[in-house]
């Protein structure tokens, strides 16, 4: 192999850096060269980690919504089937490792459950519906994703909304999605959604929270934005 990692000098290789100095001490391409742990005849696993990170114009954001069918359809030498789906596990621990750092506990306002999904949602291609429960001292006591989608959108049926809430003893509930293509403002469709759960909340003595869209972009709240939630 060209340029073989293992005939540069120590200090130089990227397991050795990561021993010595930590993983902060690493690009984005040796963080890769180690997950993908060889690269081909003609280059080597940094060279390919570089390749990579050129094709998604050094986006990580962009890398991390990818799919294996995107990875692998990217058609990058050195990078078959095993090693995409390393360097998806590789993302899906680095975002699980963000939930843990944002718990859920006592709700006081949106913007407190914003990083726990963002976290969970801000990164897949495809949208999801999900919906956290909460008792009446303002504590999550159930979060479940309701429906997925496709690129465009998903549906939400606000029957199983209150299903799921009354089946669980929730008094408020937050519900939110995602958009994939970055959007955060609401369509018109969100505002229907939005007004029709939180008219027929009442009927079962229920109370939406708020309705949350997340993105890579951020975040909209309907709570912060409307003035006669």
């Amino acid at each position: 192999m060209r340029d073989s990692i293992k005939n540069w000098a120590s200090e130089d290789q990227p397991i050795y850096k990561l021993h010595t100095k930590g993983p902060k001490h690493l690009s984005t391409a040796e963080l890769l060269a180690i997950i993908l742990q060889h690269g081909t005849a003609n280059q080597n696993a940094i060279d390919v980690a570089r390749a990579l990170l050129a094709s998604t114009e050094h986006n990580f954001k962009k890398l991390a919504s990818f799919t294996l069918k995107d990875i692998l359809n990217l058609k990058i030498k050195g990078i078959g089937k095993v090693k995409a789906v390393r360097i998806l596990a590789a993302i899906e621990l680095g975002s699980r490792r963000m939930e843990t750092q944002y718990p859920l506990t006592a709700i006081t306002q949106s913007s407190e459950v914003v990083n726990y999904l963002k976290n969970s949602l801000q990164f897949e291609s495809k949208e999801y519906f999900m919906i956290l429960l909460l008792n009446q001292a303002h504590k999550i006591i159930h979060v479940e994703t309701l429906s997925e989608g496709g690129i465009t959108g998903t549906i939400a049926d606000p029957r199983v909304i209150f299903r799921t809430a009354l089946m669980h003893g929730a008094t408020s509930f937050i519900i939110c999605h995602n958009h994939p293509s970055g959007q955060l403002r609401p369509s018109n469709m969100d505002d229907q959604l939005t007004e029709k759960v939180r008219k027929g909340a009442k009927v079962f003595d229920l109370q939406l929270v708020d309705h949350l869209i997340v993105s890579t972009e951020g975040y909209y709240s309907y709570a912060e934005q409307s003035t006669i939630w």
